[in-house]
């Protein structure tokens, strides 16, 4: 059988690194932390992949910081034997979920230490490192200083009442603790707050904050709201940025006279991708992040956006080495029927109970994917996913496969039909599809994709049912329809993992492009791709809440 269009990689030698960002082990993550860089990252890394690009995708756990020794402390365990804990539960979860990481590491590990360390001295060597006195909470009440988490308050800018003392997570807006409106310690709740003076490290944010406007606006890859967040911090005004803490769990400073301080995480935790790359690769990783043929992506929630179009810009320009990011792919937030995920309050879905249902992974990933928040935020809506997953994939895709399939089993003897090529218009219809499916892929308009390939199958469902191949003995229909369902697989693939391998396998090939596996046939015996998502299969979440 002939193709007439396969997806297939143009520049084989480029080499992409893919990051996602690094969670926070200080709890277990939830579907809006899936769906807001874990599983784009992999979409994105899976497609490179087909596409035959180099592909290496890293990240790991965000080990430091005082979220880790908050957690810690209200659990009674040491910020050590927590992140051991959460890691392999972290872990566990993306492994569920197929995300297809080429080294998963933590922030922990020795590799990491060494690297932020040399990173910074580098940055110290050139000047961009300056001593400064920042005013920082000590509660009266505890009789202890309290680093970002430990204080919380009303947001000074979106008048969010549980903002951060390093950023509000409703507006994404960073802040300095003194900035807060009504502060109040997280441990004890007194307001009892005083603010004193305080020797640290800053990085000078201010003198190479044009460089980093620069950056912004010339680079032709960042969402517009990515670019519109990025420039606001722009307009205020760049200052002087503390990298260090007050902590005993973290990366030490090297630094004569800042021996009992660590690097704020907001400052190591980025460094993170680049000692993943060096664990996974050794010099060669290094090497890589120096090469500007190099690309690099980064998939982060909307939280994030700042210390990646920012900070991290500016520290890779301070330090002149590294490759500054290709592209910056922040994805905005998703929420739960309406309401922000809280495991206190019960509201959302976490991951721990998804990984215990007995609810396929190909189905969650289908519907986050469909519902995927990239240019503002959406909902996970309980009914939708029940719809959306029965007519969409099963009724939809998953309908025109078995019929096709069954078709050629029943009529055709399983023999894998000839395509005599004269039906253009329908190839011209799948051809336009499918490199706008790529060029959506291309784009990480992941969202869109899967919209594009659910008309591809639409196409092929409409195909079927207008050419009637139960009434005729035309074995050309079954064919165009066969090729359809190859390039619905392909297409597929970096979303829905389970269902497009079996569906290879009901074609039975194994190969991209049946011009070169051509030894097939025959299909095999065609089975149910999909079962239906029934209310019972989904009693554990309404009993939740």
């Amino acid at each position: 059988m002939s193709k007439f269009y396969i997806i297939t990689a143009e520049m084989k030698n480029e080499t992409r690194i893919i990051t996602a960002a690094l969670p926070f082990v200080n709890n277990v993550p939830h579907l809006g932390n899936i769906v807001g860089s874990h599983l784009p990252a992999d979409i994105f890394a899976r497609f490179c992949r087909l596409k035959g690009y180099r592909t290496i995708f890293v990240g790991g756990t965000d080990e430091h910081g005082t979220a880790i020794e908050f957690a810690g402390q209200i659990q009674n365990k040491s910020p050590k034997a927590l992140c051991d804990e959460l890691y392999k539960e972290h872990k566990k979860i993306y492994d569920w979920f197929r995300i297809s990481y080429d080294n998963f590491s933590r922030t922990s590990r020795g590799i990491h230490h060494e690297v932020v360390k040399e990173f910074f001295l580098s940055l110290y060597k050139k000047g961009y490192i300056i001593e400064n006195e920042i005013k920082l909470p000590f509660c009266n009440n505890c009789k202890k200083g309290l680093a970002d988490r430990y204080i919380t308050g009303t947001c000074p800018v979106c008048g969010y009442k549980g903002a951060n003392g390093d950023q509000c997570e409703k507006c994404a807006v960073l802040i300095n603790p003194i900035e807060l409106i009504k502060p109040s310690c997280s441990v004890c709740k007194s307001t009892n707050i005083e603010f004193k003076d305080t020797k640290h490290l800053f990085l000078d944010l201010k003198n190479i904050s044009k460089d980093i406007e620069k950056w912004i606006d010339e680079n032709p890859n960042l969402r517009p709201q990515v670019k519109s967040l990025a420039r606001g911090w722009l307009r205020r005004g760049l200052k002087e940025r503390c990298i260090t803490r007050d902590l005993k769990w973290g990366v030490k400073v090297p630094v004569k006279g800042y021996e009992d301080k660590v690097f704020y995480v907001w400052f190591d935790n980025v460094i993170g991708y680049i000692s993943a790359t060096i664990e996974l690769l050794g010099e060669e990783g290094s090497e890589l992040w120096k090469d500007r043929n190099v690309k690099t992506y980064y998939f982060i929630g909307k939280d994030n956006i700042p210390f990646h179009t920012i900070f991290w810009p500016g520290q890779i320009i301070a330090d002149g080495n590294y490759v500054l990011p290709y592209n910056v792919v922040g994805l905005q937030y998703l929420n739960f029927e309406g309401k922000k995920f809280s495991k206190s309050k019960g509201i959302g879905i976490f991951t721990d109970q998804i990984i215990k249902s007995n609810i396929p992974f190909d189905y969650w990933r289908f519907y986050l994917t469909y519902i995927i928040p990239e240019t503002k935020d959406t909902d996970f809506i309980l009914k939708d996913f029940k719809e959306r997953i029965n007519k969409e994939l099963i009724g939809n895709l998953g309908n025109f496969v078995n019929r096709t399939l069954n078709f050629i089993w029943n009529k055709l003897d399983g023999k894998i039909p000839a395509i005599d090529k004269t039906d253009r218009k329908l190839e011209e219809e799948i051809k336009k599809r499918t490199i706008r499916i790529e060029k959506l892929y291309e784009s990480c308009e992941f969202r869109a994709a899967l919209t594009e390939i659910l008309k591809m199958s639409d196409l092929g469902n409409q195909y079927f049912d207008k050419k009637e191949p139960w009434k005729t003995k035309d074995s050309n229909v079954l064919g165009y329809c066969y090729e359809i369902n190859r390039i619905l697989a392909l297409s597929i693939s970096p979303i829905v993992i389970n269902g497009s391998q079996k569906i290879f396998k009901l074609l039975n090939t194994d190969n991209k492009d049946p011009e070169i596996d051509a030894t097939a046939k025959t299909i095999r015996k065609p089975e149910i791709l999909f079962n239906k998502l029934e209310d019972n299969m989904l009693e554990w979440i309404y009993e939740k809440e």
